[in-house]
């Protein structure tokens, strides 16, 4: 009974046609995007008004199959009926992914604003859109997807790029731009570039490297620099307040606001400074790149925007949440579930066919549905154990990843593991914050590190001026215990792993033997009722079926769960192994035994 409630639902659950509400009846899908700008997404406190909203389409939230090749069909579509206008920065149906800009009237602070895609028309024609360059409420908006090319102004105003730039593919915003330290690229002075009232800047920046003094806008006197790091602006001579740098080799959303006597900078949506100056005249040509050699930025550049007028505090947060990839930004701009229009459709056949299932179930015999229930234990029992194992893989690589950070510098001096404190040697000298913590005690590495820090403070305690070292058989015991917590993490890895394979192996001969059974019992009624007639055979035939179908629909997706998951794992255990030769090897080369000379010992002249 349990698959036919199943197969009932499943036949409710599939699309059908709204009839209410509908724009026009030529599109025949919709979505609801939904831009949160409350608390637990961008957090704003004031309206953002002709906000340019980014839209992610992927495979995971948008059905490229029912939409055009091009994504022409697209329509973004207010709940009274408003066009609104939008620009499609890059769509590819073939590898399902795009990058849609819509403009947004309003976005209310701490709230929800609705916007609906429809797509899947046969005549897009049929309603026009406006302009791309619409969409942008600023005087220069550079996606940099021109590939190669000089970078393109989105917007109507023209201010392109004097220079073609190199393309960085998998920017925070599909592809980017690089800046290699050559030729900066400028812009020359325009109407639209008038900055007599004040203006805004934004881009997301990724150096390569942190140098003194990297200049990446420069118009007149004022100046956006990173100076080792430290995100600065300058005007008039004077220079903001640093604050903390930002990381080399990550993307980071830097942003300054420039209006009367006051110039504020961002870095990822907060406010880090001031600067109380008046602006000198700025009405010369736009550097970005920095305009001289020892000056200029080295490294990648993206989604970069200027207006001619000083933007809020919440319409740079909502920019820089909005287009990156965190949490929040993925909380700030999402997609609903699909519907199905009026119009159109093509839905009624999909629908035909999961009704098929119902039909066939009907005539399924007591057998069969042990056979059903049992694969859909093995299912509830093989996803619960496949997703525990998913969230602590992803916990185990982001502990990995942060643990390898902190090793990378504890490593060069191996002997801090015998200093006076337990409490930080399990949290590597404290170096890291609470979060950070956290994050570490989940890596593996982390407790195999843990525990050859306490087998060499064991044997280093009666050893404070370090001057007897380690002997060969101490470093072979503490290798001994390395490997004892090798194989404990191993069998953490793969705990709950025996139910992926028992699916694998099991469902299809489940299924099977629910099919023969089935099989078996049609013939038998057929034989006594003499009936062999088509109509009385493919029932009982086809219902006996339905057991293989189960059982496939249990090993299939194990199948291809367990062979991702056991790859993950592999990975894991090899990077434990490399850490622990490297552990090893570390330890030999700090702690060397007795008559040997350690070049860190702390009563050595040289420091290491």
């Amino acid at each position: 009974m349990i698959a036919r409630h199943v197969i009932a639902s499943l036949a409710l659950l599939a699309p059908l046609h709204a009839a209410e509400g509908w724009w026009n009846k030529e599109w025949t899908q919709r979505q609801k995007i939904n831009i949160n700008t409350g608390s637990d997404a961008a957090n704003l406190s004031g309206a953002v008004e002709n906000a340019a909203v980014l839209v992610r389409l992927h495979d995971g939230n948008f059905q490229f199959a029912n939409a055009a090749p091009d994504g022409s069909d697209l329509r973004f579509v207010t709940d009274d009926g408003t066009v609104l206008p939008h620009e499609i920065e890059k769509y590819d149906g073939l590898v399902d992914g795009g990058f849609i800009w819509v403009k947004v009237p309003s976005l209310a602070a701490g709230g929800a604003t609705t916007v609906n895609l429809y797509y899947g028309s046969a005549n897009p024609a049929g309603v026009p859109v406006a302009k791309p360059g619409d969409v942008h409420d600023a005087a220069l908006v550079w996606h940099f997807a021109d590939r190669g090319g000089a970078p393109a102004d989105a917007t109507a105003n023209g201010n392109d790029g004097s220079i073609p730039l190199t393309s960085s593919e998998g920017a925070i915003i599909g592809s980017g731009a690089r800046l290699l330290g050559a030729e900066p690229v400028t812009v020359a002075a325009s109407p639209s570039l008038d900055f007599s009232n004040g203006f805004t800047w934004s881009a997301w920046v990724k150096p390569t490297a942190l140098q003194a003094g990297a200049e990446i806008f420069r118009r007149g006197d004022f100046r956006i620099v990173l100076d080792n790091g430290v995100p600065v602006v300058a005007a008039g001579g004077e220079r903001s307040t640093p604050g903390q740098p930002v990381t080399a080799g990550s993307w980071t959303h830097l942003a300054a606001t420039a209006e009367a006597g006051k110039v504020s900078l961002f870095v990822n949506g907060e406010p880090v400074s001031q600067l109380a100056a008046t602006l000198p005249v700025l009405d010369g040509a736009l550097t970005i790149g920095g305009t001289e050699a020892g000056s200029r930025f080295v490294g990648e550049i993206d989604e970069l925007q200027i207006s001619s007028a000083p933007r809020s505090a919440d319409w740079v947060k909502f920019t820089a949440i909005s287009q990156g990839g965190t949490d929040a930004g993925q909380r700030t701009v999402s997609l609903g579930e699909v519907e199905g229009g009026e119009g159109g459709g093509g839905h009624s056949e999909a629908l035909e066919h999961v009704m098929l299932f119902g039909d066939i179930a009907k005539n399924m015999m007591f057998d069969g549905w042990i056979a059903i229930g049992v694969c859909v234990v093995m299912i509830v029992i093989g996803w619960t154990v496949a997703f525990k194992k998913f969230t602590y893989l992803n916990k185990v690589q982001k502990g990995t990843r942060a643990f390898l950070q902190q090793w990378e510098e504890l490593s060069s001096d191996l002997t801090a593991l015998d200093h006076n404190d337990p409490a930080g040697i399990s949290s590597l000298e404290q170096t890291a914050d609470d979060r950070t913590r956290g994050l570490i005690r989940q890596s593996p590495l982390y407790q195999i590190y843990h525990i050859g820090s306490k087998e060499i403070r064991h044997r280093l305690d009666r050893d404070k001026d370090r001057t007897k070292g380690l002997s060969g058989r101490s470093i072979q015991a503490v290798r001994a215990a390395l490997d004892r917590g090798l194989v404990r993490e191993t069998h953490r890895l793969t705990k709950g792993l025996v139910y992926l394979t028992i699916s694998i192996a099991g469902g299809p001969y489940v299924g099977l033997l629910g099919t023969v059974v089935g099989v078996m019992i049609t013939f038998a009624i057929i034989s006594k009722s003499g009936e062999v007639d088509v109509n009385s055979i493919a029932p009982g035939i086809a219902s006996a079926l339905l057991a293989t179908v189960a059982g496939l629909v249990v090993a299939i997706p194990a199948l291809f769960i367990y062979s991702y998951l056991n790859s993950r794992i592999k990975e894991t255990t090899s990077d434990m192994h490399v850490f622990i030769d490297e552990f090893v090897a570390k330890m030999a080369e700090f702690y060397p035994p007795a008559g040997e000379s350690s070049p860190y010992a702390p009563n050595n002249d040289k420091v290491a």
